[in-house]
């Protein structure tokens, strides 16, 4: 395959991401987009802010990250003026370690619903749109990951969560997988 028809293969995805999120964003102040600040999410994240720079970027902080996530996070926010919204678990990690112990190593379901479900569901329940850059390659458990689907969260409120880059995977535009990671440079 050449470069050229690399190139319109990945402008042929890109845009229709960008008509997907065009749909959901454009005049309305409902949707939030989660961002873990890897490679599929900040390429969304830039396809989101170009409709809406105000759109709530959601991050979840659960105090286990590298300091260079948060370097990373902290420039991208930065430089791209993100509406950036850090969720926090209820307990800091000293203050749940101090009652659980290490919950990620004895107990790693419990550390994730604490951590992650919790604080994410709360905050995604403020919105009518979810907009995450989940892929079905990523883990057995997202095969079945639908593009678009109303998501029914813990108190009943459904959200439509959107996963515009579901069917892409690492070879989705044709590029070796360590090219995929500069996806959101080449936009």
């Amino acid at each position: 395959m050449s470069t050229s028809e690399i190139h319109a293969q990945m402008k042929l995805k890109l845009d229709e991401v960008r008509a997907t999120l065009a749909s959901e964003i454009t005049g309305k102040e409902d949707a939030c987009l989660t961002c873990s600040f890897q490679a599929e999410d900040v390429l969304l994240a830039k396809l989101a802010i170009e409709l809406d720079a105000k759109i709530p970027i959601l991050f979840l902080d659960t105090g286990y990250h590298f300091r260079e996530t948060y370097a990373y996070r902290d420039r991208i926010a930065s430089e791209w003026q993100l509406n950036l919204i850090n969720l926090l678990p209820e307990k800091t990690v000293a203050e749940q370690e101090a009652e659980h112990g290490l919950l990620y190593q004895s107990a790693p379901d419990e550390c994730c619903r604490l951590r992650k479900v919790e604080p994410l569901f709360k905050a995604v329940a403020e919105y009518r749109v979810w907009i995450t850059g989940l892929r079905r390659e990523q883990a057995k458990s997202r095969t079945a990951l639908e593009e678009r689907a109303l998501f029914t969260l813990p108190g009943g409120k459904q959200v439509l969560k959107l996963a515009p880059l579901a069917a892409w995977t690492t070879r989705t535009s044709g590029m070796p997988a360590k090219n995929f990671d500069s996806s959101a440079a080449a936009l």
